[in-house]
This record gives structure tokens, sequence and C-alpha cells, in this order.
């Protein structure tokens, strides 16, 4: 790949959510590997500085490093549309859909993908909320999560019913809108995407091994308690059916450049449930899609390189003659 012909890129890291210690992990992974790949590149903190700096100092294309809102949410790349400054991931729709789990199942439920059940709660009908209507749609344990935040951030699996609205409360703090969903129990795996359209292509499962099935923000980027195995160990038409269905997934929400979808496996009946989906993966030292990248033949510099390559906008505007 012709690094010089990227031009002068912004590695967009930091940013303003909840997810900016991640976020910074990730973004200087990126820009080491792209510097040792030969590529012009340079952070760019979006808390830090105005993005209008991006077209005056003469950047030519962005890698989004940013995780959750204002990064991942469609916001940023708003901007970069109107800046006419391609970048890698999803353009705005898809980001700002995938963000929102609550509008991301609403779409794979239409399209008869298959989700775990689910109850959107908003913050203001905190009081109002039946607990025990709750439990008898969706059966403990609960899944309880702000329906906008990523990294397992504000999530409390309930397995009593006292400790609902406790739970609820912790998911408020974070968004007006409180995602409680059906908790299926069996196998977690995770499974990334490159590409967009029918190219689009899934990289291997991973299968996750949590301490004591507790796959949270702790266990995601700070231990090394966390097992993730790939080859994933699962039957081979398993994991190929899992793998056309996270692609298909991932189609559907009209997703572009990469992608990572979670999902849990119903122990007893083997069927898939689509969790979530990240337009704005982890590229930390723990993150996955390195991981997987890795057990297909892609280094993480090649792997960076090739995203940074994808980098595009919704809308390519005409040069003004």
């Amino acid at each position: 790949m012709n690094t010089v012909n990227l031009g002068k890129v912004a590695v967009l890291l930091g940013g303003q959510s909840a997810e900016r210690e991640v976020s910074l992990m990730s973004g200087q992974g990126v820009l080491q590997a792209l510097r040792a790949s030969g590529v012009d590149a340079h952070a760019f903190d979006p808390a830090e500085r105005d993005l209008g700096e991006l077209k005056r100092e003469g950047f030519t294309r962005c890698f989004i490093a940013l995780h959750g809102r204002y990064g991942e949410d469609g916001t940023v790349q708003g901007a970069l549309e109107l800046m006419g400054l391609p970048y890698t991931g999803s353009g705005v729709m898809a980001s700002s859909i995938a963000m929102d789990k609550t509008m991301t199942k609403r779409v794979w439920l239409a399209e008869g993908l298959p989700t775990p059940r689910y109850v959107l709660v908003r913050r203001e009908e905190l009081n109002k909320v039946s607990l025990s209507d709750l439990v008898s749609s969706l059966g403990l344990p609960m899944i309880v999560k702000p329906a906008r935040e990523g990294s397992s951030i504000g999530v409390t699996k309930v397995t009593q019913v006292q400790d609902l609205f406790a739970a609820l409360n912790a998911a408020a703090q974070c968004d007006a809108d409180i995602l409680c969903e059906q908790c299926i129990v069996g196998d977690e795996v995770t499974c990334p995407v490159l590409g967009e359209g029918a190219s689009a292509r899934a990289l291997p499962v991973i299968r996750i091994v949590a301490p004591e099935g507790n796959y949270d923000y702790q266990n995601k980027y700070f231990t090394d308690d966390t097992q993730y195995l790939v080859p994933c160990g699962l039957p081979a038409a398993e994991e190929a059916a899992i793998e056309a269905l996270i692609v298909k997934a991932y189609q559907v929400l009209g997703c572009r450049g990469w992608g990572r979808i979670d999902v849990m496996i119903d122990a007893t009946t083997r069927q898939p449930y689509l969790l979530e989906i990240n337009t704005s993966p982890g590229m930390t030292g723990h993150s996955l899609v390195p991981m997987s990248a890795k057990a297909a033949g892609m280094s993480y510099e090649a792997l960076c390189c090739h995203l940074l390559a994808s980098a595009s906008l919704d809308h390519v505007q005409e040069a003004k003659g």
C-alpha cells in the first residue's frame, strides 16, 4: 500500500465521552502504527481543539479512534462531511443508529434478525415503572443498560427484583433512555466486519470467557483475567452461521469501513442473538478487532492502513470549477 498517497492524516482521539480514557489508548496505538507504516499521521483531540483546525492545518483524511458520544454517534461524522474530509468507519446515519441500542434493535427486528426481547424505559418515567411488569416481560436475570453508551458503562446484570430500581437509576445517570433486555445465558462471542455492502466480510469469531461471566469495563480493558478464544472453538457450521448473521446485521444498518458485533448464543437452543454493534471499535492492547485480524493473518499496522485507505464520505463533494 502506498502510504504517501494517504496525505496528512489526523487520528481523532480522546474526545468528550465517558470512554475518553479508552479512546486515548486506541488513538495512540493507531498513531504509532500509521507512523511506523510511513503515514504522515498526527494526534488530534476534539476535546482540546476546534474541529475547524483540521481544514486550516491541511489534513486530508481522518482516522476516527473516538468511542461513544461525539465520536461514534454521527456528530463528528457530520462535521467531517461538511468539511469534505474523508473519515474511517460508518457514515452519519449508520453511526447515529448504531450508537443507539434501541434503534439498532428496531432495525434488526424489522429485518427479521434475532435480538433479545427488550423494554425501553425513559428517565422521566422512572418513578412510574412497574418493576413486576418488567420482570414479567423479560424475566430474571435481566440486563439493564444506557441506550447510548459503550464499553459496558452503566450496565448491570440484575438477578433479584430488589436490585432492579438501583440498576435503572445507575443507567439513568448515563442516558435519558434505559434499555432493559432479556438476559441470554450461554456463550458470548464477538465478530468484526470489514468493508461495505456486498463486499463486507467477517473476520474470525472470538469467544469471550470472562471471570464469573462478567465482561465489564474493568475486565475489558484493565485486567488479563478474561480469555479470548480465537479460533473460537465452536462447531464450524455454527461459526459460519454466526459470521453470516453478523454480516447481514452490519449491512442492514448501512455500515461501512469496519465494525464489531457482539452476540450471545443460547446455551440450550444454540440460537445466536445480536446484542449491539460498535462502529468505532477499540484498538487498544486488549481490543478484539486487532486480535481477530491477527488470526486472519493481518497485522495491527496492516489493519490500521487498510482502514485508513477505506476512509470515505457519505456525499463526495464535486470540485467547484
